[in-house]
């Protein structure tokens, strides 16, 4: 490690404040960006607390139904507190990581990283999430744009995020044991206008959605609908853990399982 400022700020204003100042960064729970610093990818000036911020905190329900989390919630609490809103969400969040990671690794810091193996950015696309920053609301069909690419601006935090409750939903996670990360992840969710389908952890361009699968279990919203649909394997991630055409074999696996559990 090296020297560097902290700040721990109480509110939202007074943390993009201290953003403003030069070589600034957030920090969320620190999941990624306390390793980031260790091995020196990155070397920020100041680091700006965002856990202390109340605002930021806790899991409610709008007046339109949607549950609305704060950026700065652990996934822990996301797990407990939306259970009985959102099971879907829920369920993501109690198996991300281990205890230690979900109890200080934080859904603002996960989507705003935006890690293409990571698990939220699944279920803010797959439920057509809002996400809420101090300045703007963005869709999620808009912030998401690429391996660890956001429409975030430079010091624009994510204070809250709003999900549309579905009529069912479910994710299949196939994880890679060392890292906990997604393999690859799929999140299925049901509305009455349609069905999304979001992947995380199999494309080089992050997460996505498998339009082909939303069409067919918008008309069937059963496993049997995605007989004869396959994702094409050019651009899935290839590595030491898998290639691109397992990966995309992965894809259609966990897609027809999240329909079956979700159903």
């Amino acid at each position: 490690m090296y020297a560097f400022d902290i700040e721990r700020p109480s509110t939202i204003a007074d943390a993009v404040t201290a953003l403003q100042g030069e070589d600034a960064q957030a920090l969320g729970g620190g999941q990624t960006l306390i390793p980031t610093l260790k091995q020196r990818l990155a070397a920020p000036s100041k680091l700006v607390s965002l856990s202390g911020i109340g605002e930021m905190q806790g899991v409610c329900v709008g007046d339109d139904g949607a549950v609305c989390i704060g950026g700065a919630t652990t996934h822990a609490t996301v797990s407990r507190e939306a259970a009985a809103h959102y099971p879907g969400l829920a369920a993501l969040a109690s198996h991300i990581g281990d205890p230690a990671v979900r109890n200080r690794g934080t859904i603002g810091g996960s989507l705003a990283n935006n890690d293409p193996a990571a698990c939220y950015p699944a279920a803010a696309l797959a439920s057509g999430a809002t996400i809420v920053t101090n300045n703007r609301e963005i869709a999620a069909d808009d912030y998401f744009q690429g391996m660890f690419a956001t429409a975030l601006d430079e010091g624009e935090v994510i204070t809250e995020v709003r999900f549309p409750v579905p009529q069912a939903a479910n994710y299949q996670k196939f994880l890679q044991p060392a890292s906990r990360f997604a393999l690859v992840g799929v999140f299925v969710a049901k509305y009455a206008d349609g069905v999304r389908v979001a992947v995380t952890g199999a494309s080089e361009n992050g997460v996505f959605r498998w339009a082909e699968a939303e069409a067919a279990f918008s008309a069937d919203f059963s496993a049997s609908a995605l007989d004869g649909l396959t994702v094409d394997a050019d651009g899935m991630i290839a590595d030491l853990h898998g290639s691109g055409a397992y990966r995309a074999h992965l894809v259609s696996v966990n897609t027809k399982r999240a329909v079956e559990a979700a159903s």
